[in-house]
């Protein structure tokens, strides 16, 4: 009985204008706080990103890096290097921007064969091993298919590169 007192003494006249807008202010929180927790910030995500300017065929070191923090709303991470293992080492195949993540697509692994000097092609089938000398016509990494020319008959072949420097010829 003393507490419905009260409130008409704070709803009557001036003082019922500070208790409307308390009382609106209340709602106004029940219905902020009863919604879903969702976080205000996204989790930071941290990414290698090049100190400087990193060139095209640049081998990337890891004096060349550093971790920068980002937002990771909507998974902004995916496409993108994630570790420094998996960058150093690699060879930019574009112009890499300082603290900008690096795209997967904007860098690759080492040339094992250069184009234009001599590699070794070998074919092997069950015991018999053939090998021989050619000038490889393209640049290539390790699993890749490559055009060469063979020294002594100028046929041109196409092998797969080995992670030794040679190539492989003729059916696995």
């Amino acid at each position: 009985m003393q507490m419905v007192q009260r409130l008409k003494l704070v709803t009557s006249g001036t003082p019922g204008i500070l208790a409307s807008w308390a009382r609106g202010l209340l709602c106004v929180c029940a219905v902020v706080f009863s919604l879903p927790l969702r976080p205000a910030l996204a989790l930071d995500l941290v990414l290698p990103v090049p100190r400087a300017t990193v060139y095209p065929g640049n081998v990337i070191t890891e004096d060349m890096l550093v971790d920068r923090a980002f937002r990771d709303s909507d998974n902004t991470g995916a496409g993108y290097v994630a570790t420094r293992e998996s960058v150093v080492g690699k060879v930019a195949r574009q112009t890499l921007l300082p603290n900008t993540p690096i795209a997967l697509g904007g860098i690759r692994d080492p040339f094992t064969v250069q184009q234009g000097q001599p590699t070794v092609v070998i074919f092997q089938s069950g015991g018999l091993i053939i090998s021989g000398t050619a000038t490889s016509l393209q640049s290539g990494s390790a699993g890749q298919v490559i055009s060469l020319r063979n020294v002594d008959s100028g046929m041109t072949i196409r092998g797969v590169v080995q992670s030794n420097g040679t190539v492989r010829v003729g059916t696995p």
